[in-house]
């Protein structure tokens, strides 16, 4: 789906643009605070389970890198310091301990086939993953679900989850997956992207299961579905909603190279 403009200018509504930077190293060090604060967002949500969970983030410099959380290390307590570099082949260039692999070549997969995507996110998340259990795409309920209304896709096979490249192509153009049984993959153009549309995606599960389990939900139309899609789900609102959460109850953290 292009790119939508917000439906009033981010000057007005006192948010400056997304910075651009020029020089790679500031544009590293960036995307690693981003990384870290989305991460601590995720945990402070009580999306991360034992182990399991990731983000990735592509390396503004290096070709098939990209920037990962460590196996085995909360999510609260990761700073830019404490991420790895790793190649599309699951080897740490940097850092001192080691990656999920199985979960990195999913990643590694999606980044591959979407050159244009910056950040996946695989989490793990109780409503996502009850949505998962009924094999069902998120439902145009709310305005907010509406981000995802033909904008999303279901991988409806549990096995496939093993394959990367099935999961690379179960997404295809999309901002989101539903791996059955499973639960919700994300993408976008930055790293505030992709974390929120895992959070909007999870809070959309809810309030879908939740009509469903008082009544019957009344659908959004079609048209109107989209209209609110092209309105609203955009990477850059999506990078634009995520900024308060990641300012909200964290201090950002100075990455080092």
């Amino acid at each position: 789906m292009p790119d939508q403009p917000l439906p009033v200018p981010l000057e007005r509504l006192g948010f400056e643009m997304p910075p651009v930077h020029e020089d790679v190293e500031e544009a590293r060090a960036h995307r690693k605070e981003r990384l870290a604060g989305a991460l601590r967002l995720l945990g402070r949500l009580g999306h991360e389970d034992g182990v399991a969970g990731q983000i990735t983030a592509r390396d503004p410099g290096y070709e098939d890198c990209y920037w990962v959380n460590p196996f085995g290390r909360a999510f609260t307590t990761l700073t830019a310091a404490d991420l790895l570099l790793v190649d599309g082949q699951g080897r740490v260039l940097q850092g001192e301990r080691r990656v999920n692999e199985l979960a990195f070549a999913v990643h590694a997969a999606v980044h591959r086939r979407r050159p244009e995507v910056v950040a996946v996110v695989r989490a793990q998340a109780p409503y996502g993953r009850a949505l998962a259990a009924l094999g069902e795409l998120l439902a145009p309920v709310t305005q907010e679900a509406c981000a995802f209304y033909e904008d999303h896709a279901l991988l409806d096979e549990f096995g496939a989850a093993e394959d990367p490249d099935r999961i690379g192509r179960a997404l295809g153009p999309y901002k989101a997956l539903i791996l059955r049984n499973r639960g919700l993959l994300t993408v976008g153009d930055s790293v505030e992207a992709a974390t929120w549309w895992f959070i909007a995606a999870e809070r959309a599960a809810q309030v879908q299961l939740i009509a469903r389990a008082a009544g019957k939900p009344v659908l959004i139309d079609h048209h109107a579905a989209v209209a609110t899609r092209e309105r609203f789900g955009s990477d850059l609102a999506a990078w634009v909603n995520c900024q308060p959460l990641l300012q909200g109850g964290d201090t950002p953290v100075a990455s080092t190279s």
